[in-house]
């Protein structure tokens, strides 16, 4: 993956050149699509960041991409910095990462918790490790990642960004392990607010809706949306795209709409912003997901193999 952003998310946007200048972000998930593109925002405004992931080849070939935004001619390495084979679910390994990143940057001011697993499955079928992994893995995560970085935190004052979701705001069939993790998320990101805020530190949420070109999306959607995504409306108004249709700003979102949301509650214009969750999503949740228009309940029967008799009257 090359990078999305170019110096003209400085040059044509509402953010001013050097408006991170001095800071260093700590970011989990960073070799994803959305949290890499939060980076490249986040670097392209004069910040460092610090990118933590397991795959080592993966994490390392994303911070060299980084790298090449560096608006400093000549400073190669010097905005991203590679912290490979650390896995969240490991606080030790976390400790070990925020060490690394105090010693080459000096400080954590930012920190962006958008390690995640997900896929399509419903309750009946889903494993009790599976159901755990994800637990494990966003919610365990997201605390272990807090709880390591605190301490630069305190000394910054800094501030918080959970990756959170939208489908624990309604039941949403065959998301009930995610929709289980973010809600806690969500709960940690509040009760974070409250307890640290006397202490200057900040922590917000971004739910992300339908973002293109994304992992998450390539596996929550059906091929009929990932099919035809112009997002012009035809047909007497009606979206070409059954996805679309249902997002009332009438387009899929772009990771761009992430990293914008990001520079936003990273900034000064955000000093008094704390304990929120900011949904990015054109507005679909309010119309429901796919989950509960196109794959149910039909889909969902089926996918649960029980007698359809039995299935109704459960239902």
């Amino acid at each position: 993956m090359v990078n999305t952003l170019n110096p003209s998310f400085v040059t044509g946007s509402s953010w001013k050149p050097d408006l991170f200048k001095g800071k260093v972000a700590f970011i989990t998930g960073g070799a994803g699509t959305i949290c890499r593109v939060q980076a490249e925002a986040l670097i392209l405004l004069g910040c460092k960041v610090a990118i933590v992931g397991r795959d080592a080849q993966k994490t390392a070939e994303v911070c060299d991409e980084l790298n090449q935004l560096d608006p400093e001619k000549g400073a190669a390495g010097s905005k991203a910095l590679s912290l490979c084979n650390i896995d969240v679910r490991n606080y030790d390994q976390m400790v070990s990462a925020v060490k690394q990143t105090v010693s080459v940057y000096g400080r954590i001011d930012f920190v962006i918790c958008g390690a995640a697993g997900n896929f399509i499955c419903d309750l009946t079928n889903l494993s009790a490790n599976a159901f755990k992994t994800v637990i494990d893995i966003d919610l365990i995560g997201s605390y272990n990642t807090i709880k390591a970085t605190f301490d630069e935190l305190y000394k910054s004052r800094g501030s918080i960004i959970f990756v959170s979701a939208t489908f624990h705001y309604y039941g949403v069939p065959f998301q009930s392990h995610v929709g289980a993790a973010k809600a806690g998320i969500d709960a940690l990101s509040q009760a974070i607010a409250v307890e640290w805020g006397p202490l200057g530190i900040r922590s917000n949420c971004i739910a992300p809706g339908a973002i293109s070109g994304t992992e998450g999306f390539k596996r929550l959607t059906l091929k009929e949306h990932r099919e035809n995504l112009e997002n012009n409306k035809s047909n007497g108004g009606k979206a070409t795209n059954p996805l679309v249709g249902k997002i009332p700003l009438g387009r899929l979102g772009t990771t761009k709409d992430i990293a914008e949301a990001t520079v936003f509650l990273f900034s000064p214009s955000a000093s008094y912003i704390t304990g929120t969750v900011t949904v990015v999503d054109g507005g679909m949740w309010h119309l429901g997901t796919i989950f509960g228009d196109k794959m149910y309940p039909d889909m969902l029967k089926e996918k649960m193999k029980l007698p359809t008799r039995d299935l109704d009257h459960k239902l």
